[in-house]
């Protein structure tokens, strides 16, 4: 890939990913307040916000560390940016996907995670400082039996960390292993989403937003469109490694990718409004006791051809 087309896929896919992020934040705002007896945001309500943020005035406080606290919006911006490009590329064009764009997919997904923990520590904010130690627990609490998890579809794909190989070699999902693997994940994509009842870092009832309480204006629709991105593409991550992506006939393939994608993401919003908020010592028990030896045993069947 050209250098220009390198750049051209990535502001299709960062535009494209913040679109539907947007869109998918709506629905989920609309659902949520259905449930809850109320009318509901418009459908630019989500947009609005970001527009209306990045408008205001950048406020920081005096006890913050300036370099941390700005930089950690952008770079976890910048990150799920760069995920998503890499991702849709893989999806629409595995053949020109390279080595390892799994690994690097993995890898930026989880600088927001990182991102949030230096800007809310550079804050100066001791709520903030609670929501920054609560995500590092959420962080090294999911992202083992994640991982383990994804390792189950690369066994299947014949140990190949290439997103196009997944297609080829059939959804994951179809076994017993696929499926464990496959439950793992969405739990674990629920948890780095920070949806309830994963969402003990904000928390706002407890520690008055955690690790944003101290940002506003462009800063804070930074993290919010890094948040929207995430949810468009961690869905579309969990389809192409355990179900197959695009693959299938050419004329099936597109509708079966969208119901896929739309299946996940209303299963996270059922998940959100069925689920009373955690602790952070049930979250750690619940993915350190329960997830992770529940991914360990999909890969070992999976090893085994189950």
């Amino acid at each position: 890939m050209n250098l220009l087309l390198a750049i051209v896929v990535f502001l299709l896919a960062a535009a494209a990913s913040l679109a539907v992020g947007l869109l998918l934040k709506w629905v989920d705002r609309l659902v949520t307040a259905r449930v809850q007896w109320r009318v509901g945001p418009p459908w630019y309500q989500p947009l609005a916000d970001v527009v209306k943020l990045m408008g205001k005035e950048n406020l920081m406080p005096a006890t913050a560390r300036q370099t941390g606290f700005l930089l950690a919006p952008v770079a976890a911006l910048a990150a799920t940016a760069v995920a998503a490009a890499v991702l849709w590329y893989g999806v629409l064009h595995p053949s020109g996907a390279f080595i390892g764009d799994l690994i690097v997919v993995l890898y930026l997904l989880a600088i927001p995670a990182a991102m949030t923990i230096l800007g809310a520590s550079a804050s100066g904010n001791p709520h903030a400082a609670v929501g920054a130690t609560r995500e590092i627990k959420l962080l090294l609490s999911y992202e083992l039996p994640l991982f383990l998890a994804v390792l189950v579809a690369v066994s299947k794909a014949g140990w190949s960390f290439r997103l196009g190989s997944f297609a080829a070699h059939g959804p994951a999902l179809y076994s017993l292993s696929g499926v464990i693997a496959m439950l793992v994940a969405v739990v674990c994509m629920q948890a780095k989403l920070g949806l309830v009842p994963f969402d003990v870092a904000e928390a706002e009832c407890e520690i008055m937003s955690g690790t944003y309480v101290e940002y506003s204006g462009p800063s804070l629709g930074m993290f919010l469109m890094s948040r929207a991105m995430m949810l468009a593409v961690l869905p579309a991550l969990l389809v192409l490694v355990f179900w197959g992506g695009l693959g299938g006939p050419a004329w099936l393939s597109v509708p079966s990718f969208v119901l896929k994608y739309v299946l996940l993401v209303a299963l996270t919003t059922l998940i959100r409004n069925t689920n009373p908020r955690l602790r952070i010592d049930q979250v750690m028990k619940l993915f350190w006791y329960a997830l992770t030896p529940a991914a360990a045993v999909a890969l070992a069947l999976a090893l085994h051809g189950w």
